[in-house]
């Protein structure tokens, strides 16, 4: 069982709850904003904990783009972590259409537009 930090937008919250349900149900532990933030919680903290726990933080991308300001910094740290040899690996997720950030163009990527089952499948195999 892996512990996943799902970063996304709030426009993408549905597509990203249906992720996030489909990860859990496949026995992995799961960060969402939604769930793992509660009334009166330090959102910075709450964050900070998910992504410091996280073994794999998904990149929900979608044609409302990347760029929100906490989405930004959730998968921009995890990058930043990344290569600086920490455990934590990044896996872009396209939801919806749009463009990955250019800095994550050569990496492949799960393209749940196309085909989310087997989008969903692509991704379980790369979590271990």
């Amino acid at each position: 069982m892996a512990n996943v930090f799902i970063s996304h937008r709030g426009t993408d919250l549905p597509e990203a709850e249906r992720l996030a349900f489909e990860l859990r149900n496949a026995g992995h532990s799961v960060w969402l904003d939604e769930w793992s933030i509660k009334l009166g919680d330090s959102i910075v903290a709450k964050m900070n904990e998910g992504l410091d726990a996280a073994d794999y933080v998904v990149v929900c991308y979608s044609s409302s783009g990347v760029l929100a300001p906490w989405m930004g910094r959730e998968w921009m740290s995890a990058l930043a972590r990344q290569m600086n040899s920490s455990s934590v690996k990044l896996l872009p997720v396209m939801l919806s259409g749009g463009l990955s950030p250019a800095i994550l163009e050569d990496v492949k990527y799960c393209d749940l537009a196309k085909d989310w089952p087997r989008g969903v499948s692509e991704l379980l195999r790369s979590i271990v």
